[in-house]
C-alpha cells in the first residue's frame, strides 16, 4: 500500500512522529509518561496494520504533543 493510498489516520500517525523524530521505543516512553501502558511491539503492529482505535490516535498525538494535524 502506498503511502498515498493508507487511510488519513495512518498517514497522519506516521508522518506526525517523523516529523517530531520520535520512534516507536521514544513513543512508547512518552505514553509511559502521561499513564498508558503500551508494548513497543504493540504500537509498531498498530500502526503498521493501521488497526488501532480513534482514542489510541489521540494518545499518540497527545504523547508526542502534537499541536497541529497535516492531511
Amino acid at each position: 500500500m502506498s503511502s498515498s493510498a493508507a487511510p488519513i489516520p495512518i498517514r497522519l500517525s506516521s508522518s506526525s512522529l517523523k516529523r517530531k523524530g520520535v520512534t516507536y521505543a521514544q513513543l512508547v516512553e512518552k505514553q509511559a509518561a502521561i499513564g498508558i501502558d503500551e508494548k513497543e511491539a504493540n504500537v509498531r503492529n498498530k500502526l503498521s496494520r493501521g488497526k488501532f482505535t480513534a482514542a489510541f490516535f489521540l494518545q499518540c498525538l497527545a504523547a508526542i504533543e502534537a499541536t497541529d494535524l497535516r492531511l
